[in-house]
This record gives C-alpha cells, sequence and structure tokens, in this order.
C-alpha cells in the first residue's frame, strides 16, 4: 500500500510540474524579448519571481491531487473533485501558450478568468471530501487572483 501512495505522490508531483515546464517552455523565450517590451504596472514582480511562485504552487497542488486520488474511496464527490482539478489543471496549462505563445493578453484574460472560476470550483469541491486538500489550493488560488489583475493591467497599458 506504501508503494501505491508514494507512486501515486510521484505521479501526480510529475504532472502538475510538467504542466509547468510545458507553460515554461514556450514563456522562457519571451521574457527578454515581446514581454520585456510591454508596458507593465508599478506592481508586476520581479521575472525571478514567477517560477519560484508557480513551482510551490504546482508541488502544492500535486500534494493536493494525491490526497483526493489517496486518501478517499471512489465516489461521485471525489470524481467531481478529480474532474474539476484537471479542468483547472487544462486551463492553467492553456495560458501560458495564449499568452506568451500567442502573444494574446485579451485571450489570455479570458482564459485566467475561466481558471479562477475553476479553480474556486475545485476547491469547494474538495472541501465536500478533504478539507487540507482545498485548503492546499488557497495560495494558488491568490496567486492566480494576482495573475489575473496584473493580466487585466497589461492588456490595458497595452
Amino acid at each position: 500500500m506504501k508503494t501505491l501512495s508514494f507512486f501515486r505522490l510521484v505521479l501526480a508531483v510529475g504532472l502538475c510540474l510538467g504542466v509547468g515546464a510545458l507553460g515554461s517552455m514556450v514563456t522562457t523565450p519571451k521574457i527578454p524579448t515581446w514581454y520585456a517590451t510591454l508596458a507593465k504596472p508599478d506592481w508586476t514582480p520581479p521575472d525571478w519571481v514567477f517560477p519560484l511562485a508557480w513551482t510551490t504552487l504546482y508541488v502544492l497542488m500535486a500534494v493536493a491531487l494525491w490526497r483526493l486520488w489517496q486518501l478517499h474511496a471512489p465516489s461521485p464527490q471525489r470524481r467531481q473533485a478529480l474532474t474539476l482539478f484537471f479542468l483547472q489543471l487544462a486551463l492553467n496549462a492553456l495560458w501560458s501558450p495564449v499568452f506568451f505563445g500567442l502573444e494574446a493578453i485579451g485571450a489570455a484574460l479570458v482564459v485566467i478568468l475561466a481558471l479562477w472560476t475553476a479553480i474556486l470550483a475545485t476547491m469547494l469541491a474538495c472541501m465536500r471530501i478533504d478539507r487540507t486538500a482545498a485548503a492546499l489550493l488557497s495560495p494558488y488560488l491568490l496567486w492566480v487572483s494576482y495573475a489575473t489583475a496584473l493580466n487585466a493591467a497589461i492588456l490595458g497599458l497595452n
């Protein structure tokens, strides 16, 4: 049983960090070029903050996913929480290619608003079966709230 639990944790961490790595592959080349030319609000953090914040958030997301998968028997509530988790993860994976890859700031704002909604829905579904999993997603919702405001400000300035 411990081997299965560890395998699930490794898989969850790998999946979440993998999504982050894919986003980074699209983002990194655009930071010194396109992103550097954008007008940004004064409250934009330095570039080095983003990978640090996102790596931490992906690990917290992975632990939340592991808890849902490992600690709870299959049920309609667990299925809903997992479905919403994977929906928000897909939206998360979509944002970087839209914002950085396509350089589509407005479309990225639509994606991040959908992401914010999906994170909140995931947290509410988690609350029904695992309050710790929901709490692990709280910093993620806060960061995406900030990122949404930043995306909107960049859109307004450009």
